[in-house]
């Protein structure tokens, strides 16, 4: 871990930006768009590593295991924002993504930064939540060397679980030893050094990829639909309607029957519908298919 940070890529200046305080509202939104466009380019350079990180985090999930993000202040926030975002989108349990972030829940709507220097915070929230060798854990850090995020990592370590790191630093920058090293290299902030911009927006394009990805493999979706979305709100009802009638020749009132027989579950709802069985049967098979699916990663 470096004791100083002004070299950092994170903290340079940016030399497109210099005049920002001498910029038209419409040149600054221009400014933005054409720095906002390295962060496609910094998702392309770490394809590999992402694609790594799905396989990886999907068979842990397959064998009990857990996803878990940890951060501090911006970073922690789109952990905890990806991971809550998980229920209602594939249906999971909200124990099976979890995001932590130093300072707990009050962190997300009141700046705590100052908590991010304990690494023993970090360590004591991977005992907290009985992290093991069955768990994925993702440290997040724009700058690479949040003292939180470290002591999380080197202690889920010390329990045998997978780690990730994503930081949009290089590895000559700051070097951590990870299963998987996710580098997201956007170059300095049009605001130098304020992380939630550019590496905030890498940082949560990465974190869709990497949650999706895994939900995929998971069997959680259908094509390109959510076929295991909760249906919680009328909104979602809506949208598990369309999935219905997008999918089968039932017409609206017909779907809605369906969803209701179903227990408000697509997946069971369409397997009741193709193979003309009960909700306990399709219930059934789709528990042995998740099964032999675990099986066979």
């Amino acid at each position: 871990m470096v004791s100083s940070r002004g070299h950092l890529l994170t903290e340079q200046n940016n030399p497109h930006s210099r005049n920002l305080d001498q910029l038209s509202s419409l040149e600054i939104v221009e400014l933005f768009n054409q720095e906002d466009a390295k962060t496609l380019t910094a998702i392309g350079n770490a394809r590999y590593e992402i694609a790594r990180a799905i396989d990886l985090t999907s068979e842990a999930l397959q064998n009990g295991g857990r996803l878990f993000y940890v951060g501090a202040g911006t970073s922690g926030r789109l952990g905890v924002l990806d991971a809550a975002e998980c229920p209602p989108t594939f249906c999971t349990s909200p124990e099976l993504v979890q995001g932590i972030i130093a300072g707990g829940e009050q962190a997300l709507v009141k700046s705590s930064e100052g908590l991010e220097d304990r690494v023993e915070d970090g360590e004591s929230a991977i005992a907290h939540h009985q992290i093991t060798s069955k768990d994925v854990v993702v440290g997040i850090t724009a700058g690479g060397t949040t003292p939180y995020v470290q002591g999380a990592i080197t202690a889920a370590q010390k329990q045998g679980a997978t780690t990730i790191f994503i930081a949009c630093v290089s590895p000559e920058e700051v070097t951590v030893k990870v299963d998987v090293d996710i580098r997201l290299l956007v170059g300095p902030e049009v605001l130098a050094g304020s992380t939630r911009l550019k590496a905030g927006t890498a940082t949560k394009m990465a974190l869709n990829i990497l949650s999706t990805g895994v939900m995929v493999k998971l069997g959680k979706v259908y094509g390109n639909r959510m076929v295991d979305v909760a249906v919680t709100n009328q909104k979602l009802r809506d949208r598990a309607l369309r999935i219905l009638q997008e999918l089968t020749p039932l017409s609206i009132e017909e779907a809605s029957q369906l969803l209701e027989k179903s227990g408000n579950r697509v997946k069971t709802a369409l397997l009741m519908q193709w193979q003309g069985v009960t909700r306990e049967q399709a219930e059934a098979q789709l528990a042995v298919d998740n099964r032999l699916s675990s099986q066979t990663k």
